[in-house]
């Protein structure tokens, strides 16, 4: 029996990847496995939201992403009688460096994740399944069984299941998935489509339901998908169907032809009920699945997992208190449920039958649409969501406001915003950061903080900052304040810093 580690990562897709990325940053000790003998090849999740690469910025890895990806795409909404061109992310994304969303197949995206952990020399064992685990002690007991047959029992502190809707883990940990499936089937090809404007996203709202085409770049110029038509035969996805529906739904009719891969899907929407239970814990697809709407669910898995992965590594060195890792689902369990919420009611909506909402679909639609789009502020509002830049912890364990709390500016819970200085680049790393604003005579040389594991830097901004005014700010790992104050008075910091990152 080998060595025991502080994590075994099961799942080896996109959330798998960014665990074992931030685990590598923070030197945890771990492994990643997958029984699939090779990564995704298929696009399938085929957009990156701003708030991802923000986080992925953090190891290099963001900048990678956005040159295999396409950044000028608009979005051709495709109404009854009319064709409206909207503008994305052109409001309500000021305060990041990636003002736009990044269209790039998964199996990109999996490749530069697992480029950049090669460079670090890990190794991706694929091919390798989780047969059983069972905790006894402080370790978990792993049977793992490689493509060949063999067999190795390994020990971990930690086991995090990132393997997906039909998930082992959770499974193995005895959490229920709770939820339900959508009564549609969908249709999904990666294609070419002659007669569709490039550099565009395209919607096609019909009484029938929705048709989209993404623009992809590889493996095909297309991602087609589309409901499938009442009468439609089951069985095997033919290029013929796909094209009787773009004839049927679209007025462009743009020709299919040459496709890389078809298939027909179902859509689910079900959560885990605990999103950990003792040393088993749950990221992505294996905690929630959901519609694919507003291109939430791969983006929603990779921030799990750079939430989850900081805590684990701080408290396999000792850096921090067990009770740490109760945050996670404090924090993203609610992310979870207003994700597969939104999803849901924007699916309904898209593609319900109801008369009512067909009328809506067909006959309100192509006049409330402009003006709700004019309406900059309500866009703004929209594109937060979407974008992910709106996601916060105000209300978590691990977010606390001094006696004085600033007037402006972020607060506790929130995202750190970027400034025109790159700040969310200046203080990226594996600890916290303390960020002292106002003049730099209120604030001492040496702040009574101790040691604390070498994973507290201290940045000194001026008055050149998110906040007014003289304030301390304690940015945590993943990029969100978790300490907030105002003036120089440090004893409600320092009983923070006391809670999750003990003197050493």
């Amino acid at each position: 029996m080998t060595a025991p580690l502080d994590v075994l990562v099961v799942g080896a897709g996109p959330t798998g990847l960014a665990l074992a990325t931030q685990l590598r940053a923070c030197e945890t000790p771990f492994r990643i496995v997958d029984r699939s003998l090779d990564r995704a090849r298929e696009s399938r999740a085929p957009a990156i939201q701003p708030r991802t690469l923000e986080m992925l910025s953090a190891f290099g890895v963001a900048d990678d992403l956005v040159e295999r990806g396409s950044t000028a795409v608009r979005l051709h909404l495709h109404l009854p009688r009319r064709v409206l061109r909207v503008p994305v992310f052109d409001v309500g994304c000021d305060d990041t460096p990636y003002p736009f969303l990044l269209f790039l197949p998964q199996s990109e995206t999996e490749a530069a994740l697992t480029a950049h952990l090669a460079e670090r020399d890990v190794t991706v064992e694929r091919g390798t399944e989780l047969l059983g685990a069972a905790p006894e002690g402080e370790y978990v007991t792993c049977r793992l069984r490689r493509s060949d047959g063999t067999e190795e029992t390994v020990r971990a502190r930690y086991v995090v299941g990132c393997d997906g809707a039909h998930s082992t883990v959770r499974a193995r940990a005895g959490i229920a998935f709770e939820g339900y499936a959508y009564p549609q089937t969908f249709l999904l090809a990666d294609l070419e489509a002659d007669g569709l404007e490039q550099g565009a996203a395209h919607t096609y709202l019909t009484a029938a339901g929705l048709l989209f085409f993404f623009p992809l770049g590889t493996p095909a110029t297309w991602r087609m998908i589309a409901m499938q038509p009442p009468g439609a035969p089951g069985g095997e996805v033919t290029l013929e169907l796909l094209q009787r529906i773009a004839d049927d739904w679209t007025p462009d009719k743009p020709s299919l032809h040459d496709p890389v891969w078809m298939t027909s899907f179902r859509i689910h929407n079900r959560g885990a009920t605990h999103y950990r239970k003792g040393p088993f814990f749950l990221a992505g697809d294996a905690a929630h699945i959901h519609s694919p709407a507003g291109g939430q669910g791969m983006n929603t898995g990779i921030q799990d997992a750079l939430n989850l992965g900081w805590k684990l590594a701080h408290v396999c060195r000792g850096a921090a208190p067990e009770e740490l890792l109760e945050t996670y689902e404090a924090e993203r369990a609610p992310v979870g449920h207003g994700v597969r919420r939104l999803t849901d009611r924007a699916f309904t909506v898209g593609t319900s039958g109801h008369p009512a909402l067909r009328l809506a679909r067909t006959r309100l639609a192509p006049h409330l649409a402009p003006l709700l789009l004019r309406a900059t502020g309500a866009r703004a509002r929209l594109f937060r969501t979407v974008s992910e830049l709106g996601i916060h912890y105000r209300s978590g364990p691990a977010s606390a406001t001094g006696p004085q709390r600033p007037r402006q500016g972020p607060r506790a819970g929130d995202r750190l915003p970027d400034t025109p200085a790159g700040l969310q680049r200046r203080i990226a790393g594996p600890g916290y950061h303390l960020l002292l604003t106002g003049p730099a005579h209120h604030w001492p040389q040496d702040l009574p903080l101790g040691e604390r594991h070498g994973l507290l830097s201290v940045h000194r901004l001026g008055t050149r900052s998110p906040w007014p005014g003289v304030t301390q700010a304690l940015v945590r790992p993943d990029g969100y304040v978790g300490h907030l104050a105002r003036g120089t008075d440090l004893t409600a910091l320092r009983a923070y810093v006391d809670r999750w990152l003990p003197a050493s």
